[in-house]
């Protein structure tokens, strides 16, 4: 019999607050985290606009040595790594076999602005000049290894890129650890950091992102909108800790939900672009649904993948309907990305806590600028405004470049008797 998995800690970085609470306040009140882009001189770029983590200085976390040896992505990943941690109380418990805790990430590019700088040297200067921990720094792996070392966890180690479906399919993957008892506790999610010339002017090689809203940046992402254009680049970090159930309470943790399903395919069509019936996404959200055991009319909520595309938005729309039938009609589903951006490899984990805590809350979070829908997306996106609402159990969508499809199912917690 399977193990239950529980959520009993959570930490973010975005767009629109660092800390858990901050961020949750955001999403309540429709704060949008997208502006002009402040990094770097964007004025080359056809997309100028992103969803930068506001004002960041890693020496207001870290010591100097730690952030000349570690990328944005896993300075991110460690600050929301650290808050999960201390909010389980885990920070207070002595593992007696360290082997049963680890930690399991998704990441989509790893740190690219150490590669861009790095490559920058390289041309001006000769390869003599390459920085000595451009590697270190760089690599995906990295931001599991650190927030590893940052916080003494010794058990197994490890990240998936599965592109922006990276952190979803790494929570699902982290959460079968547990049931099959090679765990106890996993810290999940992920963590990214692109907003560099090079990532943006590589989307927009690709034609991926918004460039009709660089005057009025907060009206950029548009979710399941006529006028949407493309998505818009974000990052932060989503971060998760999964406790096996009686693990949970034998600490007497607190439990924000039950993490009960996870369902992934592949469309097996398009490098990027998703199979044009949605088939893919309909398979992954049927089988998120019957590993959690649940019936479609359990699910009252989904926290879609929404990334405002003009391909995505239609199909993903497709996907749901198919999946649910007529029971999609009767659901709330909301993209968060029109405040947040798209997070990219750290989707999965920012977009799973919303889920969670609009299952404690009974709170549909909203999708805004969803001022004239497109006709193709018929759904209850819950427009512009969030609201009250009974969520008993729901799911978060996550898609990602190469046809990858990853859903996560979960449910309020209700105590066995």
């Amino acid at each position: 019999m399977l193990r239950r998995v529980v959520i009993t800690g959570m930490g973010v970085v975005s767009p629109v607050g660092v800390r858990l609470n901050n961020f949750w306040d955001a999403i309540k009140t429709e704060k949008c985290g997208i502006a002009e882009i402040t990094r770097f001189d964007a004025s080359r770029l056809p997309c100028r606009v992103a969803g930068e983590v506001k004002n960041y200085n890693g020496e207001d976390y870290f010591d100097r040595r730690t952030v000349l040896r570690t990328a944005m992505f896993s300075q991110f990943a460690m600050i929301a790594g650290k808050e999960a941690w201390e909010d389980s109380g885990l920070d207070k418990f002595k593992f007696e076999d360290p082997d049963r805790c680890g930690v399991l990430l998704g990441n989509g590019v790893g740190g690219l602005e150490i590669d861009d700088e790095s490559h920058r040297r390289l041309i001006e200067k000769g390869p003599s000049k390459i920085p000595a921990m451009t590697i270190p720094k760089m690599i995906c792996n990295e931001a599991a290894g650190n927030l590893s070392i940052y916080l003494g966890i010794r058990g197994s180690a490890h990240v998936i890129v599965t592109a922006c479906a990276s952190s979803c399919d790494a929570i699902g993957f982290a959460m079968d650890r547990i049931r099959c008892n090679r765990a106890d506790v996993m810290l999940s999610g992920g963590a990214e950091s692109a907003t560099t010339e090079y990532g943006v002017g590589g989307f927009s090689q690709i034609n991926s992102l918004s460039t009709n809203f660089n005057a009025t940046p907060s009206r950029a992402s548009r979710p399941f909108d006529k006028n949407r254009d493309g998505f818009v680049l974000g990052e932060g970090a989503g971060i998760l800790v999964l406790e096996e159930l009686e693990h949970a309470k034998r600490r007497g943790a607190k439990i924000y939900a039950e993490l009960v399903g996870y369902g992934a395919s592949e469309d097996a069509y398009h490098i990027t672009a998703p199979c044009p019936d949605g088939e893919g996404g309909t398979r992954a959200i049927r089988l998120a649904i019957r590993d959690a055991g649940l019936r479609m009319t359990d699910i009252d909520y989904i926290n879609a993948h929404g990334t405002a595309t003009p391909t995505n938005d239609p199909i993903e729309t497709a996907a749901i309907k198919a999946a649910f039938g007529d029971h999609a009609y009767k659901l709330a589903v909301s993209s968060t990305k029109g405040m947040t951006g798209h997070t990219l490899g750290a989707a999965g984990g920012i977009e799973a806590i919303i889920t969670v805590l609009a299952i404690r809350d009974n709170f549909f979070p909203a999708t805004i600028n969803l001022d004239e829908p497109d006709p193709l997306c018929d759904l209850d996106y819950v427009p512009n405004k969030g609201r009250n609402g009974t969520i008993n159990a729901a799911i978060s969508m996550s898609l990602g470049f190469g046809g990858h499809n990853s859903v996560l199912a979960m449910k309020k917690y209700q105590p066995t008797i």
